[in-house]
């Protein structure tokens, strides 16, 4: 089987727009939750978020084309750009061919789709319908909103001609698509995969479904924290560059890690509730597929959303997946919020920093310890530690989860 690298990062968040202004924030443990203010927050109870704030996408795209594009859509192209570029890599001939992009979404275009639904109600609704009015939405609200539109964009903007496609996995979505990436490349299918994952759903509809669900925190995120009230929703996209090792040392490219393991479960019990039995296997066929035993493990990314059921579950799985060995950990929704379909991408990219900076990130907001979350969670200040190896984890309604192992190169 073929090694992975790492050869390129890509990152517009809540807490920067670019990988060095992300790691900053990180480790300095600043957060990205804030009031909203992108859209009219009347109506909603709950109003933080973690808006990517001064997003100006007449900066980053031609006027022509930018219609095209709905705002998750842009957020992975830039994020995109940052990775490839990072990378090197120029795909052309035969390297266009061998490269795949395969990205992750929770729900694609929300932006569109409630943009549409609004102007149909306000401008014609069921009166307007019946008088006939002629009431007619944007001619690409369906490239817009469709969720693949994000990955078909950075396909056709970089000249990427081997496979494209989008997985959805909720929580999971980025995540499944790394690690899709990452069989592509040991396989000896692909050479390089551009993948990654985006969300942005930071709308009116989509925060009045979440708090319909009773889980969102009306202040902030505080992951494995004693009073803890739920999370707060996020928007962002991260990138990155895998590539077969070989190829990337040959180049004399930067590697950043390697990408050393993959492990996927389904709970197979509730739509909503976690299982710790679940996320415990994910784990441990993570560490399994790349050949580390539990004390090789020196951080761990946790999914932590904030929530009560989320993180006293996912310590019952930590704990059952590492026993007596298990390494510190830490949440970056605490700083990001909870980007959904693009969290594993940007807690990766949190991942990989955190190992080649040797720094573990903090879970900041952080008031005292729960004796339901036991664990040595880095409260509010980052560590200087050895980070050999580490796992990031992602959860999913659905009962889906996934872990990404990766190595310090």
């Amino acid at each position: 089987m073929k090694r992975v690298a790492i050869t390129g990062l890509g990152v517009v968040s809540a807490i920067g727009a670019s990988v060095p202004d992300f790691w900053n924030s990180l480790k300095n443990g600043e957060t990205g939750i804030k009031v909203i203010t992108n859209i009219l927050t009347e109506g909603l109870v709950n109003k933080m978020g973690a808006e990517v704030k001064g997003f100006d996408p007449a900066v980053h795209f031609d006027p022509k084309k930018l219609p095209m594009y709905d705002r998750f859509s842009q957020l992975a192209m830039v994020a995109g750009r940052q990775a490839i570029a990072d990378s090197g890599l120029k795909f052309e001939g035969e390297l266009a061919e061998a490269t795949a992009c395969i990205m992750g979404t929770g729900v694609g275009g929300q932006n569109t789709l409630e943009e549409s639904y609004t102007k149909l109600i306000n401008l014609g609704g069921a009166l307007g319908a019946q008088s006939g009015a002629n009431v007619r939405v944007h001619p690409f609200t369906v490239p817009r909103l469709m969720a693949n539109a994000a990955g078909c964009q950075i396909s056709m903007e970089n000249n990427i001609l081997g496979p494209g496609y989008t997985i959805a996995s909720a929580c999971a979505s980025a995540t499944h698509a790394i690690g899709t990436a990452f069989h592509m490349i040991r396989s000896g299918m692909m050479t390089a995969v551009v993948t990654g994952g985006s969300e942005a759903c930071l709308t009116f509809g989509t925060l009045k479904g979440w708090e319909a669900l009773r889980v969102v925190a009306p202040d902030t995120c505080r992951p494995f924290s004693l009073g803890r009230q739920g999370m707060v929703l996020g928007e962002g996209a991260g990138c990155l560059v895998l590539e077969e090792w070989e190829h990337a040392t040959k180049r004399g490219a930067t590697i950043y890690g390697e990408l050393a393991g993959f492990g996927m479960s389904s709970d197979a019990k509730d739509i909503t509730t976690p299982d710790a039995g679940g996320m415990a296997r994910a784990m441990k066929s993570a560490l399994r597929d790349a050949s580390l035993n539990t004390g090789d493990v020196h951080y761990i990314n946790a999914h932590g959303t904030g929530t009560r059921s989320n993180d006293a579950t996912e310590t019952k799985a930590i704990k059952m997946a590492f026993g007596d060995t298990v390494p510190p950990l830490s949440s970056s929704k605490s700083m990001f919020g909870h980007a959904l379909g693009a969290a594993g991408a940007l807690e990766m990219v949190a991942t990989i920093l955190a190992i080649k900076n040797q720094i573990a990130p903090p879970t900041i907001s952080f008031v005292e310890k729960d004796p339901e979350c036991d664990l040595d969670v880095i409260p509010n200040t980052a560590r200087e530690m050895k980070i050999n190896a580490a796992i990031s984890n992602s959860f999913a309604f659905g009962g889906l989860n996934a872990v990404l192992a990766v190595k310090r190169a």
